[in-house]
């Protein structure tokens, strides 16, 4: 039996990578025991692509192999979604901030910097524990232990 969200993370991980998905996030939640998973294609940072985006028929077959690794380990849930992670997908792993970098994102950060707590622009380089976004032409470094979450803003 696992014993918490990063056991969970690591069953999933494994799981998803193993059918060639790779796992964008997940949600648990407690009170109607729903768990949420978010699939992509795995990206290649050597080609720097992946072969197109996630269909139906890969949710369905990340779904099912999911019903039967989860109750084996324990895991209770009421419903499963898998899913792809859609345009405003959360950046997470440092390989999604090297595959977006130059695309537009909102950052939203624990403590006020540079007097902002949201902040919307293009994301740019990783370097060591800090990442730069430019915001209007204005350069900003944040520190990324200050980064609450990171997601993409959709170009339509």
């Amino acid at each position: 039996m696992l014993s918490g969200k990063n056991d969970l993370e690591q069953l999933l991980e494994a799981t998803i990578s193993g059918l060639g998905y790779e796992l964008v996030d997940f949600d648990l939640s407690s009170r109607n025991r729903m768990l949420q998973v978010f699939i992509d294609r795995q990206y290649d940072v050597s080609s720097q692509g992946s072969s197109g985006g996630i269909t139906l028929e890969d949710c369905e077959r990340a779904s099912q192999q999911l019903q039967r690794v989860l109750p084996v380990e324990g895991i209770n849930y009421d419903r499963l979604e898998v899913s792809s992670p859609g345009l405003d997908r959360r950046l997470r792993k440092a390989v999604d901030f090297v595959r977006f970098a130059g695309n537009k994102v909102e950052v939203k950060l624990r403590t006020v910097s540079n007097g902002r707590r949201r902040l919307v622009g293009i994301l740019g380089a990783v370097i060591d524990d800090q990442m730069e976004i430019d915001i209007e032409g204005a350069k900003f470094v944040v520190e990324m232990g200050n980064i609450d979450r990171v997601r993409l803003v959709p170009q339509i």
